[in-house]
C-alpha cells in the first residue's frame, strides 16, 4: 500500500514537472528577424518566433514607441509578415508561445527583439583607413560621419542577422562623426558595411543607409602577375591593356590602382597555357599610375590573394585626370566637352551668320536699285496726253522705253481749260524748263537734248490742233 502511494506520488510529481512548462510558461521561446532587424522605410519584415518544445500558436507585442494596431489580439504560426514598415513601426518587441495540450497557458516572454526603421534622415559618410584592403591580422579604422549632429552612429555588417553595433558619436560645430577601430583583420570581419545615424529622443529611427563600403582581407593565396601590353610606357591618347594571370584557378581578378579610383574586376579565362588570366583594357590613355592585381573565388568574395607586384604605367605626351573605365567606351570621356564646344561655337557663329546675310542681302538690293535709276533713260520718250470732254482737271501721261526698261509715270495738272491755244497747262510749261543738269555725263546731255526737242514739238503740235478745233486736243 505504502508502495503504491509512493508511485502514484512521483508519478504526479513528474507530470507536473512535464506540465509546468506549457502552463507556467518556463520553456520561452526565441524571436527574430528576417532579413534583419535593420529595414529600409515602406520594406516588409518577417517575425519569426520558435521554440524547441513545439508550440503551435504564438502571440506578438509591441513593448515601446508608438501602437502597431495589426498586434492587438493577433495569434499567428511561427511568423508574422510586418510591412510596409514606417517610422511607428521601429521598436522592442516579445513573442509569447502555446502549446496544444495546453491551450490557455503561454509560455514566457521571448528575447526583445529591436527593430530599427531607416530613411528618416540623410544619409552619413562611410569611410576606411587607410584603405579597405585589410592585411591579414591588421587593423583598419571605420569613420562614419554627417553634417547633422547624430548623437548615436550604428555600424552594420550586410548578410547578418546580427545587431547593429551601436556607437556614441562625437559632436563637433560640422556635425558629428565616429571612428571605430576593427581589428586583427580575419575573414570573420570582411564584407560590406554601411552606417546609420540616429537622435537620442528617437532612438530607433535612423537615418538613411550610408554608400556600402567593401573592407577586404587580403594576403590569403598567392599572388598573380601583371603585365602591360603592348608595354607599361604609352603615349597619351593610346590603348594599354593590362593582363593579371596565374596558374590558380582563381574565378575573379581584381585590379587596383594606387592612387586612387574605383576597382574593377573581371571574370578569369582559361588559357591554353595552363593558366587564368583576365585582360583590363584601359585607354585611351591619359594618365598614368601604379596598378596592382588580385585573384578571388566566387564563394567568398571578400577574401582575396595576395598583391601582384606593383606595375607602374607612364603616359608620355599632355596628360589628363584619370583613366576611362574598361567597361565604358572610351568616347564617352572625350564627347562631353568637345560636345560643350560645338554648341557654345554654334550659338556665335549662327547668329552672326544670319545677320551677315540679312547685310548682304540689303546691299546687293541697294546697289542693284542704284544701277537701274542710272540706267533710266532721258530720251526716246513718247508722250500722250488726253484732255478730257469735261471742264475738269487734264491729265498727260508720259511713256518712256528704253531698251530693258520700261516705267509709266502720270502726272496731273492744275483744274484748268486751255480756251486759248496761248494757255499751256502748268505741267507742259514745267516739261519745257526742263535742263540738263551740270553733273550728268555727256551721254546724259545728250539725251536731255533730245528729250527737249521732242517736248518742243509736241507742244506746237498740240498749239495747232487746239486752234483748229475748240475742243480739248486728243493725246497723240
Amino acid at each position: 500500500m505504502s508502495l503504491m502511494v509512493v508511485s502514484m506520488a512521483c508519478v504526479g510529481f513528474f507530470l507536473l514537472q512535464g506540465a509546468r512548462p506549457y502552463v507556467y510558461g518556463q520553456d520561452k521561446p526565441f524571436l527574430s528577424a528576417w532579413p534583419s532587424t535593420v529595414v529600409s522605410e515602406g520594406e516588409h519584415v518577417s517575425l519569426q518566433c520558435r521554440s524547441r518544445l513545439g508550440f503551435n500558436k504564438f502571440s506578438l507585442s509591441k513593448e515601446d514607441g508608438m501602437p502597431v494596431p495589426e498586434l492587438y489580439n493577433g495569434v499567428f504560426q511561427n511568423s508574422f509578415l510586418m510591412g510596409p514598415v514606417t517610422p511607428a513601426h521601429a521598436g522592442t518587441y516579445r513573442c509569447w508561445g502555446s502549446h496544444p495540450h495546453s491551450p490557455t497557458g503561454w509560455s514566457a516572454p521571448s528575447n526583445p527583439l529591436v527593430i530599427m526603421v531607416t530613411g528618416v534622415h540623410r544619409k552619413p559618410s562611410l569611410l576606411a583607413h587607410p584603405g579597405p584592403l585589410v592585411k591579414s591580422g591588421e587593423t583598419v579604422i571605420l569613420q562614419c560621419w554627417s553634417d547633422i549632429r547624430f548623437e548615436h552612429f550604428l555600424l552594420h555588417r550586410e548578410g547578418t542577422t546580427e545587431d547593429p553595433l551601436r556607437l556614441v558619436g562625437e559632436l563637433h560645430d560640422a556635425g558629428s562623426q565616429v571612428n571605430y577601430s576593427m581589428g586583427p583583420m580575419t575573414p570573420a570581419l570582411a564584407g560590406t558595411y554601411r552606417c546609420f545615424g540616429s537622435v537620442t529622443h528617437l532612438p530607433y529611427e535612423l537615418s538613411a543607409p550610408s554608400d556600402p563600403l567593401d573592407i577586404v582581407i587580403i594576403g590569403l593565396y598567392e599572388k598573380p602577375s601583371l603585365s602591360a601590353q603592348p608595354g607599361p610606357t604609352v603615349q597619351a591618347g593610346e590603348s594599354v591593356t593590362l593582363s593579371c594571370s596565374s596558374r590558380r584557378s582563381y574565378d575573379i581578378y581584381h585590379l587596383s590602382r594606387e592612387e586612387g579610383g574605383h576597382e574593377l574586376r573581371l571574370p578569369a579565362v582559361p588559357k591554353v597555357n595552363g593558366t587564368f588570366q583576365a585582360d583590363f583594357l584601359l585607354g585611351p590613355a591619359t594618365h598614368g599610375g601604379t596598378y596592382r592585381c588580385f585573384g578571388s573565388f566566387r564563394d567568398s568574395p571578400y577574401e582575396w590573394s595576395k598583391s601582384s607586384d606593383p606595375l607602374l604605367i607612364s603616359v608620355t605626351g599632355n596628360p589628363s585626370n584619370s583613366w576611362p573605365s574598361p567597361t565604358e567606351p572610351s568616347s564617352k570621356t572625350g564627347n562631353p566637352r568637345h560636345l560643350h564646344v560645338l554648341i557654345g561655337t554654334s550659338v556665335v557663329i549662327i547668329p552672326f551668320a544670319i545677320l551677315l546675310f540679312f547685310l548682304l542681302h540689303r546691299w546687293c538690293s541697294n546697289k542693284k536699285n542704284a544701277v537701274v535709276m542710272d540706267q533710266e533713260p532721258a530720251g526716246n520718250r513718247t508722250v500722250n496726253r488726253e484732255d478730257s470732254d469735261e471742264q475738269d482737271p487734264q491729265e498727260v501721261t508720259y511713256a518712256q522705253l528704253d531698251h530693258c526698261v520700261f516705267t509709266q509715270r502720270k502726272i496731273t495738272c492744275p483744274s484748268q481749260s486751255p480756251r486759248h491755244p496761248q494757255q499751256i497747262p502748268a505741267c507742259t510749261r514745267n516739261f519745257q524748263m526742263l535742263s540738263p543738269d551740270p553733273k550728268f555725263s555727256p551721254a546724259h546731255e545728250h539725251h536731255s537734248q533730245a528729250l527737249m526737242g521732242s517736248s518742243r514739238e509736241i507742244i506746237a503740235l498740240s498749239q495747232n490742233r487746239v486752234a483748229s478745233s475748240n475742243v480739248p486736243a486728243a493725246g497723240i
